[in-house]
């Protein structure tokens, strides 16, 4: 076991970035501490943290009591002495290496020995603000993005003298916070600002030379890159002497190319402020300012890989999570083609005299390898990661093929495996739009062979001679859910969530969903959590032995080692009897009564409000899909596990392809609620 378990935060620094950490922690419902130099100082942060719930609360975010309980998750505080019980600190005071050195240097005097150190610096290295502690091997680099109680992202960054336990267990923190890390080497602007600070300077050159007003610019780049600010609108609301400190700490590090534009250096040392945004928009020089900015995001990101800052995978889910570009910069080097991005490149390396990156440079025709899918090693198992955080590990035949190759390989090693995702989401279902799609242009038999192979993958999970364990840290839904059925055991967070509402969009959860499940918790369990869609927390969730242990964050990969040491699991058998007594009057009603009795009010829920909620609820499903459901439970339970789901694939073209599941897929697409052909009704 690691010496290392967080249970219990610390933030240093009650300002913006300050509170707002520490109101992310408080809203996962952990404790944490917000420290500064003074009362005053830890009440405006208080105060900055009550306005943004008071925010939340008029915006329905979450009610008053809710933004309650976060307040009292939040102790304030100048006595450092109350930090002698924390587990993990974030240091987040101004950019000032010795100011930050002076933190840290105290932080070992007040914390315990197995406390993790973590700074929020974004300008420093991670190794000289280490080098202040007494035990610099539990100090790691936690680098939040702005506003940190909204954005996701967060930077891990170990330094040469890291211990790789601390740095795990940090790592852990973060998903119990919520947040989606990505992993960075300790290097200048670590992975996210080291292109997008090149980036916004740029916009600035591209002003300073003439080539189009501010206004253009911002409507050029918000175009080519799909975002919803430009890089003016961005310096305004971030501040803009931050870009030009920024800017200038990366040229000081690696090459003049980073250095602050004078344009800029001019608008912040005149005292100017804020750019002047408007104007009119010269739709002619798209090109001019698209190709520009899309040049040096191409050469930084693939020189930053090359460097080993960062992987192609997570140098993308940076700027999709963190700055919530569409695609990352690895994806626009392969939308552009390999040649179009090395000529944009080259402009920029040219002018600088600077190198090609090799990765840039010997990128083949059909763009830069993206693997959706990570392989490796956790502990003493072979792991197996989805890594769309930002598409919250949506299945797709891309993901299909890379789990299939990454699973396969996995079994080679002779180790347990262990399945997860990265983000908030352990697998929340199938790629929606990819059966939209095919519906919509009559290609069906993709979404057939797509299913198929998705069968193929989790009979693979059962046949193979070591165990499987779903690591599942958060949500689990629909095709997630049934990918979760299929390993051997599954240990789950305790704000892990498993549901399948698959009813509710027109079909049925035809990976497994309709047959694995009844073997886990019987068939009047899974026409109940089939029929509603209702979602199960962890602990309930394992009470009806729908999933095998809860642990917290910290306990999740030992846990999932320990099941792994005891092998395959037996094959599972459909209980008989309820298995938890809390279940007794859903067991009992799902059991008595079929769909079509309990929508033509011949049901007697004898007033259980609990049940009087299910049939309510299973009046706004499909009906079409509800009694294929239905059938598909009472057929596959009279049969052996590899009959029964082959009975779900047979029956899936009469789902996907009824009115209903064009219809309820949509809305899906659309955001808005199905209007079915065939609706239940109560």
């Amino acid at each position: 076991m690691s010496c290392y378990e967080v249970k219990k935060f610390a933030v240093i620094g009650a300002g913006n970035m300050g509170s707002g950490i520490a109101q992310k922690i408080a809203t996962e419902g952990l404790p944490v501490v917000l420290v500064d130099l003074d009362d005053q100082k830890v009440e405006r942060g208080m105060n900055i943290i009550r306005e943004m719930l008071q925010q939340g609360v008029e915006r329905r975010i979450f009610r008053p009591e809710k933004a309650e309980a976060i307040l009292a998750n939040i102790t304030g505080t100048s006595d450092w002495t109350q930090l002698g019980d924390v587990d993990l600190v974030v240091e987040a005071v101004f950019e000032n290496l010795d100011v930050k050195r002076q933190v840290f240097a105290r932080l070992s005097e007040v914390t315990k020995p197995t406390c993790i150190l973590g700074t929020n610096t974004s300008s420093f290295l991670v190794k000289d603000i280490a080098s202040a502690a007494t035990n610099p091997e539990r100090v790691v680099g936690l680098h939040y993005f702005f506003h940190p109680a909204k954005n996701r992202l967060v930077e891990v960054i170990a330094h040469e003298g890291t211990d790789p336990a601390a740095y795990s267990a940090a790592w852990a923190a973060q998903e119990a916070m919520g947040k989606t890390p990505i992993d960075s080497a300790d290097a200048p602007g670590f992975v996210v600002n080291r292109y997008f600070v090149p980036w916004i300077n740029e916009s600035v050159r591209l002003l300073e030379e003439g080539i189009a007003n501010i206004a253009t610019i911002d409507w050029a780049a918000k175009k080519a890159f799909r975002i919803g600010m430009g890089p003016f609108e961005l310096m305004n609301v971030t501040g803009v002497p931050i870009s030009m400190h920024a800017a200038n700490t990366l040229g000081q590090d690696l090459h003049p190319f980073y250095l602050s534009a004078d344009a800029l250096t001019e608008q912040v040392e005149s005292g100017r402020g804020d750019w002047e945004v408007e104007g009119d928009i010269d739709e002619s020089k798209l090109d001019a300012v698209a190709d520009r900015l899309l040049g040096v995001v191409f050469y930084v990101a693939t020189q930053l890989i090359d460097e080993g800052v960062s992987s192609v995978e997570d140098t993308d889910i940076g700027a999709r999570v963190g700055l919530r570009w569409s695609m990352g910069p690895i994806q626009l080097v392969n939308r552009n083609g390999a040649d179009r991005a090395r000529s944009l490149a080259e402009a920029i390396t040219s002018k600088w005299k600077l190198a090609m990156p090799k990765l840039l440079a010997e990128a083949p025709a059909d763009g830069i390898p993206i693997q959706l899918v990570a392989s490796g090693v956790r502990g003493s198992m072979a792991s197996v990661w989805i890594n769309r955080p930002d598409a919250m590990n949506a299945l797709n035949p891309d993901v299909g093929a890379q789990l299939d190759a990454a699973m396969q390989g996995a079994y080679t090693t002779g180790k347990g495996v262990m399945l997860g995702g990265n983000g908030k989401a352990f697998i929340a279902g199938a790629d929606i739009k990819f059966f939209v799609d095919h519906l919509r242009a009559n290609t069906y038999d993709n979404i057939q062979n797509f299913a198929a192979h998705g069968h193929e993958i989790l009979n693979g999970m059962s046949a193979a001679s070591v165990p499987v364990v779903a690591r599942m840290q958060g949500l689990a839904l629909g095709g997630g859910a049934e990918m979760a059925l299929g390993c051997d055991w599954i240990v789950a967070s305790s704000k892990a969530m498993i549901g399948f509402p698959e009813t509710g969009i027109g079909i049925f959860p035809g990976m497994g969903g309709t047959q694995r499940l009844t073997r886990r918790v019987g068939a009047p369990l899974a026409k109940y959590l089939v029929y509603t869609g209702q979602f199960v927390d962890a602990k309930s969730a394992m009470k009806i032995g729908l999933i095998d242990a809860v642990t917290d964050f910290a306990g999740l990969d030992a846990t999932c080692e320990s099941y792994a040491a005891a092998g395959k699991a037996p094959e599972r058998v459909a209980p008989n009897t309820c298995p938890d007594a809390k279940w007794q009057a859903i067991w009992d009603f799902f059991a008595s009564y079929s769909v079509d009795q309990m929508l033509n009010g011949e049901a007697k829920t004898d007033g259980n409000p609990v049940l009087d909620k299910a049939v309510k609820t299973m009046g706004f499903k499909s009906y079409n899909a509800l009694k294929v459901a239905e059938n598909l439970i009472n057929e596959g339970a009279l049969l052996d596990l590899p009959a029964a789901l082959a009975c779900e694939l047979r029956d899936l073209r009469a789902a996907f392809t009824h009115a209903d599941g064009i219809e309820g897929l949509s809305s899906m697409i659309e955001g808005r609620r199905p209007s079915f052909q065939a609706p239940a009704r109560v």
